[in-house]
């Protein structure tokens, strides 16, 4: 088998993914994001994965800070719309210890007072820092206005106002609601017996009291297009051009992402990268991303260059998108697109943390993993008519929403 899993009586499933190495690279994912905070709660869920670093019933900061690096292992952490994530990357004796660590930070930390007030000032630097770099803060600003009045919008940072007014009973809140033991993950990618696996798994997650609070997700509704120009401090302009998309589990997620990749993915040879920064010179970064959820997705182009040449740049693109809504690929580009997307694909399973994180996060989300070879047939059934129906869908001229970063 391709990876193995167990279930513990209080829901936590244990993933495994064997590698001869002598490196284990580990992960504890739970789902529970951004987009489940309330109301004036933006930025808690990220709050509650910095603080979990901090003091336990049993041990300090410098404790669980030294915990793992100690031993020279690599320990860190994140906050996405949907999931957080603990991950480490250690030397195989090690795994024993970061699996203690995990259970310590994740059930019982206690957020004293004034590790939170210290962890706020971090988180408003972190704010401030992200708002110094336009490239990153209008990636933030942008999804505001595709999911408007919906919390997948909010920055996943929060604000200055509202980091400022959390407290512990919205932290100890926020986990009551949506730290739900089934929907949690630990998952190992080393060279062990999975018997182990389990029987560690038992000893240190195996006692935490089952607990399953029912999430209450709402699909985010359909925005209305438009230009956004927002004048700022800033040298260049920079401009993303974008629209709600597929979700995780809708039958065109794989053309979307074949022709995302064909349009400005990785690698120097997308088409955006060819007509905008190598034929003409007029921007140093172009791209396309495509960011799946379980109920919506994002699109999204992004591009800077000098303010007298932004208005080209953006020509340039949308007559890009035109040829792939009117014109269907032929049968050599369309072999030729998906090769290259597979041989990225296979390349990226190198990246042994990256790919047992995505592992977990699928089989939290759809309780089955796609092997390499489900995930390449899905490619390959992808045809020249359906990926013109996905751009004429995706990319419609009536849908897309602009915002620009414009020099004051």
């Amino acid at each position: 088998m391709d990876y193995q899993a167990y279930t513990l009586p209080n829901g936590i499933r244990i993933l495994y993914k064997h590698a001869p190495f002598a490196i284990t690279h580990c992960c504890f994912i739970v789902n529970a994001g951004s987009r489940d905070e309330g109301e004036h709660q933006e930025g808690l869920a990220h709050f509650i994965e910095h603080l979990l670093f901090k003091e336990t019933e049993r041990r300090s900061t410098n404790q669980i800070l030294n915990r793992l690096e100690l031993v020279g292992a690599d320990l860190n952490a994140y906050t996405t719309k949907e999931y957080t994530c603990i991950h480490a990357s250690l030397l195989n004796q090690h795994l024993e210890r970061s699996m203690d660590l995990f259970e310590d930070i994740l059930f019982h930390s206690t957020f004293p007072e004034d590790e939170q007030e210290k962890e706020k000032g971090v988180i408003l630097d972190e704010i401030a820092s992200y708002l110094d770099q336009p490239e990153e803060a209008i990636q933030d600003d942008f999804e505001e206005l595709l999911f408007k009045g919906h919390p997948i919008g909010n920055n996943i940072l929060g604000t200055t106002d509202s980091v400022g007014r959390m407290n512990g009973d919205d932290i100890r809140a926020f986990i009551r609601a949506n730290y739900s033991t089934s929907e949690m993950i630990f998952a190992v990618h080393g060279n062990y017996d999975f018997k182990k696996i389990i029987k560690l798994s038992e000893k240190y997650f195996g006692g935490i009291a089952a607990h399953h609070p029912q999430k209450n997700r709402i699909a985010p509704q359909a925005n209305q297009n438009g230009i956004h120009i927002v004048k700022k401090p800033i040298s260049q302009t920079h401009c993303i051009i974008g629209n709600q998309a597929y979700s995780s589990s809708h039958q065109h997620k794989s053309g979307l992402l074949l022709l995302n990749n064909l349009l400005g993915g990785m690698g120097m040879s997308s088409r955006l990268n060819l007509e905008i920064r190598e034929k003409y010179g007029i921007a140093y970064t172009i791209e396309s991303n495509y960011t799946t959820l379980t109920d919506t997705g994002i699109f999204s182009i992004y591009f800077g260059t000098d303010a007298e040449k932004a208005e080209k740049a953006s020509r340039l693109v949308h007559k890009e998108l035109k040829k792939l809504r009117d014109q269907k690929l032929g049968t050599l580009q369309l072999h030729q697109a998906k090769e290259k997307f597979i041989g990225q694909i296979a390349l990226a399973e190198e990246n042994r943390m990256s790919l047992i994180i995505s592992m977990a996060k699928s089989l939290l989300d759809f309780n089955h993993i796609d092997t390499l070879e489900d995930v390449f047939a899905k490619i390959n059934a992808v045809t020249a008519d359906q990926l013109l129906e996905i751009s004429n869908e995706i990319f419609d001229i009536d849908k897309l929403i602009t915002l620009n970063f414009e020099p004051k």
